[in-house]
């Protein structure tokens, strides 16, 4: 296995600075920056358990806090797609300013809350994101900004997480991109069901080694 190295990072933005995680396989060539859900961080153990079987597949990742943790006592301020998504779309210029991000194939992995904001981001950043992964997100949040989306997307949903599964039918389409819509059998939101995350993250490996390239 390649070796792997992992900074703690600080992204400075206009008004705040968020704490990240930066881990880079040696001889990555691509990236995937998570975007996390609502009330969760850089520490989720669900999107550190799918960036560890992204990261043994030759791929690097970012984990970051979109929200400082004063922002995110504040309930409402998780929903405010809009800034999330420009949270996200400054670390990935933060990002692709440093040695680590030059010239390497980006992709956004979005959960909840984080995938509205990665698909939107995706959209305004048009052909610096090259694919897009949801794992039981709320994809509605950004409807207007979907079919601006190029970047190939993938939209992982729960068999039995039927609100959200119908609300990612609805998003998956308004998606004029390359898109799939992927149902993992016995899963509920948070995929806590035995195998059920293991079966996400790899459908999440699979999508990024196919497009990331």
């Amino acid at each position: 296995m390649a070796r792997t190295t992992e900074q703690q990072v600080s992204i400075r933005l206009d008004e705040v600075s968020l704490d990240g995680i930066l881990r880079m396989p040696e001889g990555a060539k691509s990236l995937v920056i998570f975007a996390h859900g609502s009330g969760s961080s850089r520490l989720s153990p669900r999107n550190t358990y799918v960036a560890g079987v992204l990261e043994e597949a030759g791929l690097g990742t970012l984990l970051f806090d979109l929200l400082t943790r004063t922002e995110d006592s504040d309930y409402t301020r998780r929903f405010e797609i809009g800034v999330l998504a420009r949270r996200l779309m400054g670390a990935t210029r933060w990002l692709t300013a440093r040695p680590e991000g030059k010239g390497k194939m980006l992709g956004y992995f979005g959960a909840s809350t984080g995938a509205a904001a990665a698909l939107q981001g995706a959209a305004e950043l048009g052909n610096a994101i090259g694919a897009v992964v949801s794992r039981g997100g709320r994809p509605d949040l950004a409807m207007e900004y979907l079919p601006q989306v190029f970047a190939p997307t993938l939209l992982i949903v729960g068999e039995y997480d039927r609100e959200v599964l119908q609300l990612n039918r609805q998003a998956h389409a308004q998606l004029t991109a390359v898109k799939e819509l992927a149902v993992v059998p016995g899963a509920t939101h948070l995929f806590e069901e035995p195998g059920t995350l293991e079966e996400a993250a790899r459908l999440a490996k699979e999508w990024f080694l196919r497009y990331l390239k």
